[in-house]
């Protein structure tokens, strides 16, 4: 039974989105949900244009209690297999624990196949082991370390 309905994201959302990052974060964060900082719409707009990307909105009885971001990669190694990409996944701290994140994901994971991927793949900050296990919990391997480089 699904709970919750899906939408792309508006320049209105952004200071929901940002405020769910921020409020979910580990590390101090240089976000800030009332800044009107040029970049995030910028951000938004490069997504709404980009037909691989979207941004998405999860509303539960047309709240919204949460988001994430799929990106849709082609790549060459598996024949040329398509990967799904999701980030930014966010759901409300009066509404985590009651499956939304569950159901978030799993859309995710579906919209991923519609859009023919063959893998889908996201990373999680190492100190979230809460996430850890319930990314697993999902299915999800930990097959990979992940690097980054801040520029």
């Amino acid at each position: 039974m699904t709970r919750l309905a899906y939408r792309s994201a508006t320049l209105p959302d952004l200071p929901l989105i940002l405020g769910l990052i921020v409020d979910d974060t580990v590390e101090p964060s240089i976000d800030d949900p009332a800044a009107a900082h040029p970049g995030y719409a910028a951000a938004l707009a490069a997504i709404d244009a980009d037909p691989n990307q979207e941004m998405l909105v999860a509303e539960f009885e047309g709240e919204p209690i949460g988001c994430f971001q799929l990106s849709y990669i082609p790549g060459l190694m598996r024949q040329g297999m398509w990967r799904g990409l999701i980030e930014a996944v966010h759901v409300r701290s009066d509404r985590r624990n009651s499956g939304y994140g569950s159901e978030m994901m799993r859309w995710a994971i579906q919209r991923c196949r519609e859009r023919g991927c063959g893998l889908v793949q996201l990373t999680s900050n190492k100190a979230r082991h809460d996430a850890h296990r319930f990314y697993v919990r999902l299915g999800f391997a930990q097959s990979h370390e992940g690097f980054k480089l801040l520029l």
